[in-house]
Formats: C-alpha cells, sequence, structure tokens
C-alpha cells in the first residue's frame, strides 16, 4: 500500500469507529461485566467509554498526519563500477501483538504498525475478547472498502496452549512478536518463541529527589505519578537525598498528601518514625516489585550514584526521573541510569508515544534492541539494499 491508501484506510476505521459508539460499548459491557469491580486497575485496563473511543479516534488522525516510514532512503552510495547502492526502510513484515486487558491497543497499537506497512495479528486477553473481536470488525470493514485484504489486520481466538504452539513452531510464518504485559506473560512467550521478541516490560518506575532540589515541585511530580494506578508509566519507588534541608519536615508533608490520596507508603524505620502511617519494608524485594495499585515505597539514599545504583538494580528500566536544581547532577543521572527514558524536573506520566509525538504507540520497548522506548510507526521497520546495475560482474 501507498501512504494515501494506508491513510484511506486509516480514515474510514476512524470513521466506522465513531459511527460504532454503541456497539463497541455493548461489547465491551459483556467483558466488564465478567471483571471483579473490586479489581479497579483491571476493570480500568477493561473498561471502554465514549472518551477511549474518541480517544482511539484522536490517535488515529495523529497517525494519519505522520510520515510515511517505508521506502525512504537511509543511505546511497555510488560505487566505482557505476553501480547505484541505496538503504531503503522496508516493513517488519508480519508482526504478532499479544497484550493483555486494554482493548484501545487493538486500534491504536495495531494503527502504528499498519502504517509502517506491516501485516498484524492480534491476540488480546480473554477479559476483553468481546470489545476486541468488535474492534478487529471494525478494522477490517475498513480494509474492505478499500479493496484491501482483511487479512492486512487479524484477530487470534485461542487458548494459551495453542498459542504457544503457534509461537513455537513459527505456523504464522511471524517475522516479530511485540509482548505487552505482566512479566510471566512476557517470560512465557520469550521462552516459547521461535522468532525475535520486543518486551513490552514492567514500569517500577523510579523518581530521586536531589538535596538541591525544589521540594514542592517534587511533591506535584510525585502526585502526578500515582494519578493513574493501572498504567506502566505510574511511579513505584522514591528516592530522597539525606541531605535535603528540612528533610524530616519535607518527608511529613509529602507523606500526608500521599495518606489523603489512599496511597499505601512502604519504608525503612527511619521513615516509620517520621509517620506511623509507613508500612515498614522488611526486605528489598518490594524495591522489585512494579506495583499497579495504590502503593509506593520511599528510600533515603546517600547521594546521587547510590540513587543511580538502586535504579538500575532494581527498575524495569523504563522510566525515571530526578528533581533537581544542579544541572550537572541531572546530567550525571540522565547519562548513567538505564532506563528507556530518563526525566530531569518532570513526571514520568510523560512516557507514552502520544505524548512523544509518536501518535501512539505500538509497545513501550524496556530492551536496547532493536528499538527503546515507546515504538512508533518509524521503529517498526528495517532496512533493505537496493542496488542498481547494468551488467557489473565484480572483479
Amino acid at each position: 500500500m501507498n501512504t494515501t491508501v494506508k491513510n484511506n484506510v486509516l480514515k474510514s476505521l476512524s470513521e466506522l469507529l465513531s459511527d460504532n459508539r454503541q456497539k463497541i460499548i455493548d461489547a465491551n459491557h459483556q467483558d466488564i461485566s465478567r471483571c471483579d469491580q473490586k479489581n479497579t486497575v483491571l476493570y480500568d485496563r477493561v473498561k471502554i467509554d465514549d472518551k477511549k473511543i474518541s480517544g482511539m479516534i484522536s490517535a488515529i488522525n495523529q497517525i494519519i498526519a505522520l510520515d510515511d516510514p517505508e521506502n525512504n532512503v537511509l543511505s546511497i552510495h555510488h560505487h566505482s563500477s557505476g553501480l547505484i547502492i541505496e538503504n531503503r526502510s522496508v516493513a517488519l513484515g508480519t508482526v504478532l501483538l499479544i497484550y493483555e486487558s486494554r482493548p484501545d491497543v487493538t486500534i491504536e497499537a495495531a494503527a502504528i504498525a499498519f502504517k509502517a506497512g506491516n501485516k498484524i495479528i492480534l491476540k488480546g486477553g480473554k477479559e476483553a475478547v468481546h470489545t476486541n473481536l468488535v474492534l478487529t470488525q471494525l478494522w477490517q470493514m475498513a480494509l474492505r472498502k478499500h479493496g484491501y485484504n482483511t487479512e492486512y489486520v487479524g484477530y487470534l481466538d485461542v487458548n494459551r496452549e495453542l498459542l504457544q504452539k503457534l509461537i513455537r513452531e513459527n505456523s504464522l510464518q511471524l517475522d516479530l512478536i511485540i509482548a505487552r504485559g505482566g512479566e510471566k506473560l512476557i517470560r512465557s512467550v520469550t521462552e516459547q518463541s521461535s522468532v525475535p521478541v520486543i518486551a513490552s516490560g514492567r514500569g517500577n518506575n523510579f523518581l530521586y529527589i536531589d538535596h538541591e532540589s525544589d521540594f514542592a515541585m517534587a511533591e506535584n511530580i510525585i502526585l502526578n505519578g500515582k494519578e493513574r494506578l493501572s498504567v506502566c508509566n505510574a511511579l513505584d519507588k522514591i528516592l530522597v537525598n539525606k541531605s535535603l534541608p528540612n528533610l524530616i519536615s519535607k518527608l511529613a508533608t509529602l507523606m500526608k498528601k500521599l495518606n489523603d490520596r489512599e496511597i499505601m507508603i512502604h519504608g525503612d524505620k527511619g521513615l516509620c518514625s517520621i509517620s506511623d502511617s509507613v508500612v515498614y519494608m522488611e526486605t528489598d524485594e518490594l524495591m522489585k516489585k512494579e506495583f499497579l495499585s495504590a502503593d509506593i515505597a520511599v528510600r533515603l539514599v546517600d547521594d546521587v550514584d547510590k540513587a543511580v545504583c538502586l535504579i538500575n538494580e532494581y527498575s524495569g528500566k523504563h522510566s525515571a526521573a530526578i528533581i533537581t536544581e544542579n544541572t550537572a547532577t541531572a546530567k550525571r543521572f540522565m547519562q548513567n541510569v538505564d532506563c528507556a527514558a530518563v526525566y530531569h524536573n518532570a513526571s514520568i506520566r510523560f512516557t507514552d508515544g502520544g505524548e512523544f509525538g509518536l501518535g501512539s504507540e505500538v509497545a513501550i520497548s524496556t530492551q536496547k534492541l532493536h528499538a527503546r522506548g515507546p515504538l512508533g510507526a518509524q521503529q517498526l521497520v528495517t532496512n533493505k539494499w537496493f542496488i542498481s546495475g547494468n551488467g557489473q560482474v565484480r572483479i
């Protein structure tokens, strides 16, 4: 497909989403009726309402506006023999997207992969199957309207055992698997797959408050980091420099604000002595955990280097932030922290394809190959060499 055709399919998809709002919401009601509504994180992820549908439409419109990442000349070399050697961007091929809970992935992530010229096979979680099937039908209606094979976007409605067999034997002739979800899902896919896998891993995101920081700024950024609990860019851990002026009073103020928002604070004996609302953290096991809940852990550290060491040891390599007025300290932190996205005086909640100008993202990769962080259309292509000649042979 050329760029115009891709964009026309996406435009038709956005119109179908708008025209079928009630059908999507009705299908979603079947899914959320089976959810444990006490599990607020799962419920938030599965639920689709009018606002979320508008969000999908907005994401598609942003993706339409993006440059086409296919068939761009990356380099050109004029060989002494007269050969013209071009390196161009091409689609990856067939991409299987395995994900949990969020049915908006069926639209937004698939649209990103589609804009890059890939064939997409979707495998969502059983908790949102009714919504996912309706959304896939809309994809196929948009493709059919423009005379294209509906297999460009398909849905794999199979159980876990059959899925494992398919990816182990590569019966689907896949070029790439993108796994979005918890550690258990990612580990299972990675162990079973015979094709490359990009893991959209856990969050477990950290924020370090330096002794030269604007503490009011830090408070606002921390509270923003806990506004949504179900997202992978939520804040999990706070590291505070022991030399922060007025340390005890500032921590007491912060902990009260977190308590007012019903956030459970986990900390060491020193923090427990400041507030009786702190739950004692006996071991470092909790430092490894992505909460996805109304919990946060706070720990005191000696300096920025200790903060960097703890983040590199325990984080999910997703996002980390430093709050400091010292630009040299910020640079040191950002260079040495091993995360896909690093922030200076800003909320980690910005780690998102839409916020980064990608329209949306197919995943947020916590790996280093072949791309890292939010994966947009430009990251879902590979390269290929095109050589033109007129009979040359190598001497």
